[in-house]
């Protein structure tokens, strides 16, 4: 992992953009925080990329990935996916029966509005999407949500890869910016987790008040 991660960095352009965030957001484990602050950073260096385009190259393959396991998820259903995650090769995935519980519980907690804030939440982030595979859950809003929630997740990545741009102008290489990035992802995301959840909270509470009248 360690020589894949290190390779990322040296070749980051928007194809390896696409490519690692389409695998981040599937089953198979892989930082963000080292492919979209990295890639964001280096825009600022250079013409070769836009912050733009990596936010919306990075939430395509953030779609992509998450179709991936939404598609297994409904094609194979339950039992296989449980077995998968209690095999061998799922546990290399770094996945476990406890995980694909926590993401179930969390998608029937929240409902479909669970595949936006779960992208926000660094437990259920790549998994959110089997639990809406195995509830069949409607295409056109698991897209929807799942575009919000990884564009503003992406967003939050970019805005710090520009920060320790224009904050720590001694970072030198896409590596010191990566370390960075993941020292402060956790704190930003789940800071932004909770503006939206409260956001959400007050949209239903206004609804229901509205309904009560």
């Amino acid at each position: 992992m360690a020589e894949l991660i290190q390779w990322v960095l040296e070749s980051l352009n928007y194809w390896v953009v696409l490519i690692f965030m389409t695998i981040e957001s599937s089953f198979i484990p892989f930082p963000s925080e080292v492919i979209v602050p990295p890639a964001a950073w280096m825009a600022m260096q250079s013409d070769e990329m836009s912050i733009v385009m990596v936010v919306i190259v990075a939430t395509i393959g953030a779609d992509l990935g998450a179709l991936i396991n939404y598609w297994l998820a409904r094609w194979l259903g339950r039992p296989i996916i449980y077995k998968f995650a209690n095999s061998r090769f799922g546990h290399l995935c770094l996945l476990n029966q406890e995980k694909i519980e926590l993401s179930e519980e969390y998608f029937r907690k929240h409902g479909a509005v669970s595949t936006l804030i779960g992208r926000l939440v660094t437990v259920v982030r790549q998994l959110i999407s089997i639990p809406a595979g195995l509830a069949r859950m409607k295409m056109a809003p698991f897209l929807l949500y799942t575009t919000i929630g990884a564009g503003i997740w992406n967003i939050v990545l970019a805005a710090i890869g520009y920060a320790i741009y224009k904050i720590f102008p001694d970072v030198k290489t896409p590596e010191d910016v990566a370390n960075l990035a993941t020292e402060y992802s956790h704190v930003i995301g789940y800071s932004l987790l909770a503006i939206v959840v409260l956001g959400v909270a007050w949209m239903i509470f206004k609804k229901y008040k509205k309904s009560g009248k």
